[in-house]
């Protein structure tokens, strides 16, 4: 069965069907989340939202664009939801204990991330969901807007504040 199938299916309430769908998406889709949350457990309760949503919404989707992008959609929505309920964003590099790490690992990760990271780090959960939308999920405006659940000049503003601020660390 297709996607497109497996959503009709699904909507008639086929368990079965979810299984395949889940099956079919669960490992990119891990993959993908992980790369923009190094939680492990955030990652997977956003995966189990994600197929959750899934479930219920299949009567909703309208057969338009591919079913993994609505997925994507979906997924991201639930990790962004996730990490808003945190009480501090996570940092973005996902730098191993220092007692840990070898020190090849620790020179490596400090010259490869340390400045942009620790730029990005510093920017207040907001802008930085404003960046990581835009810049590193390649988002559009609308599409961020959309994301945040924010009007479109209030990504513009936070982009352009988040800018500001990186310019200024990184400098």
């Amino acid at each position: 069965m297709d996607d497109a199938a497996l959503l009709r299916s699904i909507a008639a309430g086929d368990r079965e069907a979810l299984a395949a769908l889940y099956a079919r998406h669960s490992p990119w889709l891990q993959v993908r989340l992980r790369r923009r949350c190094p939680d492990d457990d955030v990652v997977a309760e956003a995966l189990q939202e994600t197929f959750v949503a899934a479930w219920r919404g299949a009567g909703r989707w309208r057969g338009e664009g591919d079913v993994a992008a609505w997925l994507w959609g979906i997924g991201v929505r639930r990790l962004v939801d996730q990490l808003a309920r945190r009480p501090r964003h996570s940092p973005l590099s996902d730098v191993p204990d220092p007692a840990v790490a070898s020190a090849e690992e620790q020179v490596l990760l400090g010259v490869e991330h340390a400045d942009v990271a620790a730029a990005l780090n510093s920017l207040s959960p907001e802008l930085h969901a404003v960046v990581q939308a835009t810049v590193l999920d390649g988002l559009t405006t609308r599409e961020a807007a959309r994301l945040l659940h924010i009007p479109q000049g209030t990504v513009k503003t936070r982009m352009a504040r988040a800018r500001v601020l990186l310019r200024e660390a990184l400098s």
